[in-house]
């Protein structure tokens, strides 16, 4: 009985692998320019809120670092470019790995100014942020890869390997500060849901199809819980909803990398594989 069921789900789990892979066959052209787009969207949206809440921005700097309005301005115009540059810089895909570079600086930057590093879910999105990223520099060294490819590439496909781990690693937190702990039926659901989901990303087992499932679950809270347009402009809470709002827009992003590119040579898919 136990082995027949065991039948059954990997034949469920088959069935829906090869729909999967019908449907990225369709879209594969246009699947890394969505995962580029996605993943840059939080950042394009902080480095134009820098310049239209200058004042703000500049006001709290000083008024919590007290390093004076010089440093505070400096502060925002150096957000503010880093983050529209490193954008550009990825959309028109020109010196990738130097956008990761800046984009990754300003996370960091972010987290220290912030303080974000004190607060466990901020902290554990830009994480799951910094995977994103990584994911982007796993795609940048694909391509470099294939515009040498009669070369030998060994330390290019493993450091690309070691990249994808760590990004698909990293990508998969944002899912777990979704959730509140409670014993709701449809909580616990979710949980467990997610939870089985987020371990195949993380080991590397039946990883796209996860990781398609974890997009869309992904996008539904995000507008289910992070709809930013339903506050009124005047609340400061708008603000922090539309941070979250983008942020996990880039996560969303990171994981179309995990589909696009598939999970890397450390995983279980390609153990079995080989």
């Amino acid at each position: 009985m136990a082995k027949t069921s065991d039948d059954t789900v990997q034949k469920v789990l088959s069935q829906a692998e090869d729909v999967a892979d019908d449907v990225l066959r369709r879209f594969k052209h246009y699947l890394p320019f969505l995962a580029r787009l996605c993943l840059i969207a939080t950042f394009l949206e902080d480095g134009f809120r820098m310049w239209v809440q200058w004042n703000e921005q500049r006001d709290y700097i000083n008024l919590t670092w007290g390093v004076g309005t010089i440093l505070s301005n400096l502060f925002v115009v150096v957000n503010m470019v880093a983050q529209i540059g490193g954008c550009v810089m990825v959309l028109i895909r020109k010196h990738v790995p130097i956008a990761v570079g800046i984009l990754f600086g300003v996370v960091v930057l972010q987290t220290l100014v912030y303080t974000i590093l004190w607060d466990f879910k901020f902290f554990i999105r830009n994480l799951s942020l910094s995977g994103a990223l990584l994911l982007l520099l796993a795609e940048s060294s694909g391509e470099v890869k294939t515009m040498f490819a009669g070369l030998p590439s060994m330390g290019i496909n493993q450091r690309q390997n070691y990249m994808q781990l760590a990004g698909r690693v990293l990508v998969v937190f944002m899912f777990l500060t979704l959730f509140k702990f409670d014993l709701s039926p449809l909580r616990i659901i979710m949980l467990v849901g997610g939870a089985v989901l987020t371990t195949c990303v993380f080991i590397g087992y039946k990883t796209k199809l996860a990781a398609i499932v974890l997009v869309i679950l992904l996008a539904i809270l995000n507008v289910v819980l992070n709809s930013f347009w339903s506050i009124p402009y005047n609340r400061i809470m708008r603000d922090f909803v539309k941070y979250d709002f983008f942020q996990t827009l880039s996560v969303i992003g990171g994981l179309l990398f995990v589909v696009a590119l598939g999970p890397g040579g450390v995983s279980v898919d390609e153990r079995k594989r080989e």
